[in-house]
């Protein structure tokens, strides 16, 4: 025997009827279900972008310093190494600290200006080895290849931002007159002739400006290093949400006589800007949300208001309140069904314009990216869209009370 739901079936019947789609509230419903659509809209356009934002200025901060940076404790983390490492350590080239580092580079950094016949620049001279992770540096490659640290004896090669190239009216090919200042100001700068192999653009203008890439034993040479002495270790972690955490397991694990820094403690600044970016993300889905909530209300007690009549009947009957109740909020949930439906198609299909296209740029300036960054995932969709249903689920049971107070006798009456 087939068993049916009276409450939905009447439901059904309700939202089926031409009467329905003709009624007084048509109008009331069709900006409920509006107000839904462009709240969902709204939620994954915020959450989209401002995570999206949020994990690459991330990524772009991490492919120039690490997540994690391990120096001599007398460094006090300057731009330009001064006292070496040493290589030796235990925790190198394997990282046996935590488990959560997934890998380790030897780096060492000195300042230095380039110069050709009508200007000049100030920059930081980045010298990195064979181990060096050049996976974010692939995806901000514009022109030319990357260079080429593994040989025997120094790489002249080197790779200058698009920034600094276009400045400096530099090319792929050309030569880079670089010269190091001693410490001693009464010495004449030392000058490294080197040879530019490709050009790369971060969209991060502030260390666009900044670094160029060479090769590690430059640096060593220039501060009369050995070959196992080196400015910093860089270390990348599994989860960038947990990098204060392991940060801490870090300094615990490589000695007195070393220093660890985050990256989040070394940029305090910056992101302290895309925290901020949590909160602003909270606010709209709380105010989306509201606002929803409250037009579904409307939505409801207009429902209820036209069919007065039914609900006398209904009760006559010997439908209990909660019967009844059921009836409407049935009702009320199909047409969050259709918002959060249309919403997530709009606003989906929007997500998926800008991601592919990049239709919406964005000042870099200010931004640190020149196109609004997208992050899809579905976890963070369904849980959008369980969340808006339940909790319009939720609001809603509180208008729906006002069934239980309708007299049959008055209801019946009602015109």
């Amino acid at each position: 025997m087939l068993l049916v739901n009276f409450e939905l079936f009447i439901a059904r019947r309700v939202v089926a009827s031409k009467d329905y789609k003709s009624s007084i509230s048509a109008p009331i419903i069709k900006i409920a279900i509006v107000a839904i659509a462009l709240g969902m809209v709204m939620m994954l356009i915020s959450i989209a972008t401002g995570v999206g934002l949020q994990k690459k200025i991330r990524e772009k901060v991490s492919a120039f310093n690490g997540d994690i940076i391990i120096t001599n404790f007398d460094t006090n983390f300057s731009d330009d190494s001064q006292i070496p490492v040493s290589k030796t350590q235990e925790f190198y080239p394997n990282f046996n600290i935590s488990d959560r580092v997934t890998h380790i580079q030897a780096t060492a950094t000195k300042g230095a200006v380039i110069r050709t016949e009508t200007d000049f620049e100030g920059i930081i001279v980045k010298g990195v080895g064979e181990d060096y992770n050049w996976q974010y540096f692939e995806d901000f490659l514009t022109k030319g290849t990357l260079p080429n640290f593994k040989t025997d004896s120094e790489s002249n090669e080197v790779l200058l931002s698009t920034y600094l190239a276009n400045r400096l009216q530099l090319n792929v090919g050309d030569k880079v007159l670089t010269y190091f200042f001693d410490e001693q100001s009464s010495k004449p700068p030392r000058t490294r002739a080197f040879a530019i192999s490709g050009l790369y653009n971060s969209g991060f203008q502030e260390f666009d400006a900044q670094f160029m890439v060479a090769d590690i034993r430059h640096i060593q040479r220039l501060n009369k290093w050995d070959e196992n002495e080196v400015g910093a270790f860089e270390l990348f972690v599994d989860d960038f949400d947990s990098v204060r955490e392991i940060g801490n397991t870090v300094y615990d694990g490589v000695g007195s006589t070393l220093d660890t820094q985050t990256i989040r403690e070394k940029f305090y600044s910056i992101f302290e800007w895309l925290d901020l970016f949590d909160f602003n993300i909270a606010l709209i889905i709380v105010l989306m949300i509201v606002v929803a909530g409250f037009n579904m209300i409307t939505a409801l007690l207009v429902l209820i208001l036209e069919r007065t009549q039914m609900i006398g009947v209904l009760k006559a009957l010997g439908s209990d309140n909660w019967s009844v109740r059921k009836i409407f909020i049935y009702n009320a949930m199909y047409l969050v069904s259709v918002g959060l439906f249309w919403g997530n198609l709009i606003g989906i299909g929007l997500l998926l314009l800008q991601h592919n296209f990049n239709l919406f740029p964005l000042n870099p300036d200010t931004y640190y990216v020149d196109q609004a960054p997208v992050y899809l995932a579905w976890d963070y969709i369904l849980a959008l869209n369980i969340g808006t249903f339940i909790l319009c689920f939720l609001i809603l049971l509180i208008p729906s009370y006002i069934i239980s107070k309708i007299s049959p006798v008055r209801a019946i009456r009602f015109e």
